[in-house]
């Protein structure tokens, strides 16, 4: 080993992490320091760590376990920490590996004496549990507040096209023709699904974990219902083992976050596919596209297709996390430091998607004229047909299917469509076709006559929207 390798490795700073006590003789190595801490990505967690430390402060003054003047000290401590991190004037240590031990470790330079009892009847292991519950229960309802943003702009586009018509589209292929406001309001059932999803977690993991101590609970008489209060949540976690292991809570958030970024990228797509000049059915403002290096003409949907993408990186973060605790024994391991970084990676990706999303949707042109040109092609109405043949004629519906796939045969090789062709061609199939078929093959009339609950008729998809508007007040 060179020299320059040896001092690379010798102990930095020994003996600087008194948080370990006695127990070490020297303090880690370089390598050591350097892969054990987590104060790089884990001061995120920092006004949660100070709730929970002014939170588990109150309690101990107000069960006598900690004098009423140390407590005020150390709660009126927190706050000059927190100030002090929040102007961006903190001196975040490696050494003192992590969010925890570098606020205790400031108190200490500022109160003194008073920052050691600080930690009674609690561990790290129960800290870093409820911090990053409470930072992912922050999350939940960001997010919850991104989707409702991004639900109203998608209600304001299906508003305006209510009764618009369209191509809908199975194997992307023409199918049945809808409006714009019910393929508009898909969505809306989709993100507000997600906005489920995401409450529903918040409701699972609004239980403290403080108190739980390294693992079996503490001696010390605490008040785990007081600080789960204070902390605004519904109970202490029952379990102490449970507490400090669980992870739950963040694999819902991902998991949630996951299937949310999927619907993102499946409207991303459709804008990408869209705002093409084959389609031409919606165009991206300047604020939302990007031009070429080399090709002039060219309005790339950048944001869109960014947005499709994003749901590697949050379904990556999720498999991870899966991948870190699958194997876990109870009760923590040090392996759960890798919890934080894919969380916050996803968080934040996914609130960047929803605000593009949202920001795109407010500013889509609908370039009406082209959905209805789309939707009056591609023998649209065929179903419309073959329905009619079963509800006026009296058809069996195979017989019925069967005549209409006789007659789109007959309109494409003559290069029309369906309202095109000639009564006397028409009942050459089947004589029980009167001119009563020609109302019901208007694309217009189509989508008209879809009023079962759900469906694409205007008025349904206006009672759908006045819904929606109601439950977000």
């Amino acid at each position: 080993m060179t020299d320059t390798a040896k001092d690379t490795l010798q102990p930095a700073n020994p003996g600087s992490n008194a948080m370990w006590g006695g127990r070490f003789a020297a303090g880690p190595d370089a390598i050591m320091e350097a892969i054990n801490a987590s104060i790089s990505f884990d001061k995120r967690l920092y006004a949660q760590d100070i709730r929970g430390s002014r939170a588990h402060a109150a309690m101990l003054a107000a069960t006598g376990i900690v004098s009423n003047s140390d407590v005020v000290a150390i709660r009126e401590g927190l706050l000059t920490v927190l100030s002090e991190i929040e102007a961006g004037n903190f001196p975040f240590r490696t050494a003192l590996e992590d969010i925890h031990m570098n606020v205790e470790a400031r108190l200490k330079e500022i109160i003194g004496e008073p920052a050691g009892r600080l930690h009674t009847a609690r561990s790290r292991n129960d800290q870093v549990a409820t911090d990053f519950r409470l930072w992912v229960r922050d999350q939940c309802d960001a997010a919850v507040l991104g989707l409702g943003a991004l639900i109203r702009a998608m209600l304001a586009q299906a508003e305006a096209g209510a009764d618009w018509v369209m191509p809908g589209f199975t194997h992307l292929q023409t199918a049945q023709p809808v409006t714009w406001g019910h393929h508009m309001m898909a969505y809306v059932e989709m993100l507000g699904r997600d906005m489920g999803r995401f409450s529903d977690a918040r409701a699972r993991m609004n239980e403290s974990p403080l108190g739980a101590a390294a693992l079996a609970g503490t001696s010390f008489p605490i008040d785990r219902h007081a600080t789960a209060a204070d902390l605004g949540f519904e109970r202490p976690m029952a379990n102490s083992l449970d507490a400090v292991s669980d992870r739950d809570f963040a694999l819902e958030f991902l998991s949630s976050a996951s299937i949310c970024a999927t619907h993102l990228s499946r409207l991303a797509e459709e804008l990408v596919i869209w705002s093409s000049a084959q389609f031409r059915f919606v165009a991206l403002s300047d604020k939302w596209s990007t031009g070429s290096s080399i090709m002039p003409q060219k309005r790339n949907p950048d944001a869109a297709e960014l947005i499709r993408a994003k749901i590697g990186r949050i379904l990556g973060a999720t498999v991870a996390l899966f991948t870190v605790m699958k194997g876990l024994p109870l009760a923590y391991s040090k392996d759960m430091q890798e919890d934080k970084e894919q969380v916050f990676d996803a968080a934040d990706t996914l609130m960047l998607a929803l605000a593009a999303m949202e920001g795109m949707m407010k500013d889509l042109t609908v370039r009406r004229e082209n959905l209805e040109a789309a939707a009056s092609s591609g023998f649209s109405t065929a179903t419309d047909l073959a329905d009619w043949l079963v509800r006026e004629a009296g058809l069996p519906f195979r017989d019925a299917h069967h005549a209409t796939g006789t007659l789109v045969a007959m309109a494409e090789a003559q290069g029309v469509d369906l309202p095109d062709l000639k009564l006397a061609e028409m009942q050459a199939v089947n004589p029980a076709i009167t001119a009563g078929v020609f109302e019901v093959l208007g694309v217009h009339n189509s989508v008209a006559s879809r009023q079962s609950y759900g469906g694409t008729a205007p008025d349904q998809v206006r009672a759908q929207i006045a819904r929606w508007k109601e439950r977000l007040g």
